[in-house]
């Protein structure tokens, strides 16, 4: 896959998980639904002024928008969440946000 079709999943990956639809992320960055689409297919590349306005529209950062978790093996994340894991078990009120957390993707 190439880094237009992988950029292009993030964005909508992204913009599904903020509730937003293809229209209103259109809207909020000032292109035409067509070309979001088309962002979103790795059909178009963005340029830096759109980039910019995605970034700004999702509430993000060009580290996470470009982050590369993704590319780790289920093995990987899973040992790396262990280890974080271990952080939360010393504060109460984290493991409780942790826990929502949990159960809301439960939901999904």
């Amino acid at each position: 896959m190439g880094i237009k079709q992988e950029l292009g999943q993030k964005i909508k990956r992204m913009r599904i998980s903020r509730g937003l639809t293809q229209e209103r992320l259109a809207e909020l960055v000032d292109v035409s639904q067509r070309t979001l689409s088309g962002i979103e297919i790795g059909e178009n590349f963005i340029t830096a002024d759109t980039l910019d306005r995605i970034i700004k529209a999702l509430n993000t950062t060009a580290e996470e928008l470009f982050a590369t978790n993704h590319l780790k093996s289920s093995e990987e994340l899973i040992d790396e969440i262990k280890k974080d894991f271990d952080y939360f078990t010393h504060d109460r009120t984290k493991l409780e946000t942790l826990y929502n957390i949990i159960q809301a993707l439960k939901k999904e």
